[in-house]
C-alpha cells in the first residue's frame, strides 16, 4: 500500500466488534516504521491514520486528555471483541475496553486501548481513499 509517498507492507489486521458494530484496523510497516490505517463504514467510509504515542493513561478512561497543547474529549466508549490476523493474531478473542477522543476542532483523533495491564494511546487524523493506493502483494 503506497500513503505520502511511501510504500508500506500491511503485516497485521484487527477487527474490532462491540454490540453488532464493526470497524478494522490495519498495521503498516514501512522500514521501522509502523502506522495504523483504520476504516470503519458508517454512512460512508471513514479512514484514519494513527500513530502510537507516549501519553500516561490509566482505566477507567477520563473524559478529556491534552497531548502537546491541544486537549482531546471522549466521544465514546465501550469493550470490543478483537480478532487478530497476521502479526497481530496474538490479540484474537481479547475483549477491549476503549475510548474514542475528538479534537476541539474536530480534525484530531486520539484512540485509547486497554489491553491487559498496557494502555496504548494513538494519534490520528481522517485521510481520503484517494490518498491511499493499495498495490498487489508478492506473496
Amino acid at each position: 500500500m503506497t500513503y505520502d509517498l511511501a510504500d508500506y507492507e500491511v503485516v497485521g489486521k484487527i477487527t474490532y466488534r462491540d454490540h453488532g458494530y464493526e470497524w478494522f484496523a490495519y498495521q503498516l510497516l514501512e522500514g521501522r516504521s509502523t502506522i495504523w490505517l483504520s476504516a470503519e463504514m458508517d454512512d460512508e467510509l471513514e479512514l484514519g491514520i494513527y500513530r502510537t504515542i507516549k501519553l500516561p493513561v490509566s482505566h477507567p478512561f477520563p473524559d478529556k486528555l491534552a497531548f502537546e497543547g491541544t486537549t482531546y474529549f471522549k466521544d465514546e466508549q465501550g469493550e470490543a471483541r478483537v480478532v487478530g490476523e497476521g502479526r497481530s493474531k496474538a490479540v484474537n478473542g481479547q475483549a477491549i475496553p476503549y475510548a474514542d477522543y475528538i479534537s476541539e476542532d474536530e480534525t484530531r483523533y486520539m484512540s485509547v486501548e486497554a489491553w491487559g495491564s498496557d494502555i496504548e494511546v494513538s494519534l490520528g487524523y481522517d485521510i481520503e481513499a484517494y490518498e491511499i493506493k493499495i498495490i498487489a502483494g508478492s506473496k
